[in-house]
């Protein structure tokens, strides 16, 4: 029982974390949530072949809280792109359909691979990114901004993300200000968090060896433990991604990325 209570402890902490993280970097929050709950899953002993999938269900459930809290914030600081969210949203769309149906088919150890490859290719890009002083460059038109929506919602519902961690770099490779990237971002993740959670809980209805309190692949008592304080949490970071510098900003994002990668890499040694 008491390694019980010091689990969901971990679980409430990471909430916490998860919304600073998810008001700051507008990624919703999974990019902490899906390895913590995947961690927290292996000591609790449930099976390899269901644990990422619960980990990424359940991280995209905490989302659809988490994100729109902080979409709200950044919308009520102006940061939000309406007609950008607008001719992406559809895209995005189609994209979560298409890896909610993939990633609810493959192996756990496909979805861990794809999260850490991910991961650390986005915080390469975002630790090196060129000067702002670079040449300048828009956002492409049909059909390829649209392929662009597309793969950031395949890929983010497979990593259990809100978006946030492809959207972010992509609009910053296209001199988006950092800030308007982040609050667009994190509107993008209801577009992702929504269909993507009942995907999960769809796939996962009736699969053998769930622990208890789950719906599918989405736990929860893991949702219960992580969404309070990453409510109360996720306007304190959308403040602090308007008190900080651009680049501090951009150098938190990648590290954040690269800490995470490396551990999803660890998990499948």
């Amino acid at each position: 029982m008491s390694e019980i209570v010091i689990l969901l402890a971990v679980l409430v902490g990471a909430g916490g974390i998860a919304g600073i993280i998810s008001g700051l970097l507008g990624v919703g929050g999974g990019i902490v949530i899906v390895p913590v709950l995947f961690f927290v899953f292996e000591v609790l002993g449930i099976d390899l072949a269901v644990r990422m999938h619960l980990a990424v269900g359940t991280s995209l459930a905490t989302i659809i809280f988490t994100g729109f809290i902080s979409a709200r914030s950044h919308w009520k600081k102006g940061s939000v792109d309406t007609a950008l969210l607008k001719s992406w949203g559809p895209a995005v769309a189609v994209g979560v359909i298409a890896g909610t149906v993939l990633g609810g088919n493959v192996r756990g150890q496909v979805l861990t691979l794809v999260f850490a490859v991910v991961a650390a290719l986005v915080a390469l890009n975002m630790a090196f990114k060129p000067s702002e002083k670079a040449k300048k460059r828009e956002l492409p038109g049909s059909p390829l901004k649209e392929l662009l929506g597309g793969i950031i919602g395949l890929f983010s519902v497979m990593m259990g993300i809100g978006g946030g961690t492809l959207s972010v770099p992509i609009m910053s490779f296209f001199n988006y200000p950092i800030r308007l990237a982040v609050g667009t971002a994190s509107a993008l993740g209801m577009i992702i968090a929504i269909p993507g959670t009942i995907g999960y809980a769809w796939f996962g209805w009736g699969a053998p060896q769930l622990p208890p309190f789950s719906i599918g692949y989405v736990n929860l008592l893991g949702l219960v433990a992580i969404v309070p304080l990453s409510m109360l949490t996720a306007p304190w970071g959308a403040k602090i991604a308007h008190t900080i510098s651009p680049a501090a900003l951009r150098y938190c994002f990648a590290g954040f990325l690269a800490l995470t990668s490396i551990r999803m890499f660890m998990s499948l040694i």
